[in-house]
């Protein structure tokens, strides 16, 4: 594996408002990284006979992609197994991922053994304080009921919308957090979050990216800033910046 300086990578989802994947591979090199969490918007994961061509387009530009997601499992596991065949093409070790409340465990279960077969491994994105899978408690209870395949994608910024410690959060699943999402927000006054470059709202990058650091099966590491839609990579740029300042 890379150091992490060299790991961090970025969702493409950064890049919703550009559609070629030629030019989202274009955009990963121009802020300065070559890894990739590749997202719905620039892929049908239910449609395998695109594949091959998405697949080349970023190996042909020397992006490697890490990780995809972050994608939905509901005990579905005919059409979910297309994300693992995805993953055995492109050589992806991790699918960020949610779980529908009212599937488990029998979604757990299912995941399990896809993740099993294909050898890729389950990263549960925490999205925000509305989220059932958005505290640290929660995650705590899904990792003791599930298989070691199930692990963590910790997003530092919805850490924060849930008002907890990214940091605290990645030191206490480090065992199992297999990805994680460098994001920062800031509040406005009803508490509506903002996408800021990492490190510039209530992010300590520093100590993020430490903790990171120590994680012994971390695979994906990636910046996600949604802010300025058609125009993301000079905020992305300062993002890849600050992650290389707080590892130096």
């Amino acid at each position: 594996m890379p150091s992490l300086k060299d790991q961090v990578g970025v969702q493409s989802y950064c890049f919703r408002g550009f559609k070629e994947n030629s030019e989202v591979a274009d955009l990963v090199k121009k802020i300065g990284v070559s890894r990739l969490e590749l997202c719905a918007v620039h892929i049908n994961f239910n449609e395998p006979a695109t594949f091959a061509k998405v697949i080349e387009t970023y190996k042909s530009k020397g992006i490697t992609i890490a990780s995809i997601g972050v994608e939905g499992f509901n005990n579905n596991p005919e059409v979910e197994k297309n994300r693992f065949e995805f993953c055995k093409l492109s050589g992806a070790k991790v699918i960020s991922c949610d779980f529908g409340l009212n599937n488990t465990p029998d979604s757990y279960r299912a995941a399990e053994k896809l993740a099993d077969k294909y050898d890729v491994n389950l990263a549960i994105h925490n999205h925000g304080g509305q989220h059932w899978l958005g505290c640290g408690a929660m995650l705590e209870h899904v990792l003791k009921n599930t298989s070691p395949r199930i692990g963590i994608c910790l997003d530092s910024a919805w850490a924060l919308d849930s008002r907890e410690n990214p940091v605290a959060m990645v030191e206490k699943f480090a065992a199992r957090m297999y990805g994680a999402h460098i994001k920062d927000f800031i509040f406005n006054r009803n508490r509506s979050p903002e996408d800021v470059v990492v490190g510039t709202g209530n992010l300590d990058l520093p100590k993020f990216m430490k903790a990171l650091g120590a994680c012994p099966n971390l695979k994906s590491v990636v910046l996600e800033y949604e802010g300025d839609v058609n125009n993301p990579t000079p905020a992305l740029t300062q993002c890849v910046e600050a992650c290389k300042k707080a590892t130096a």
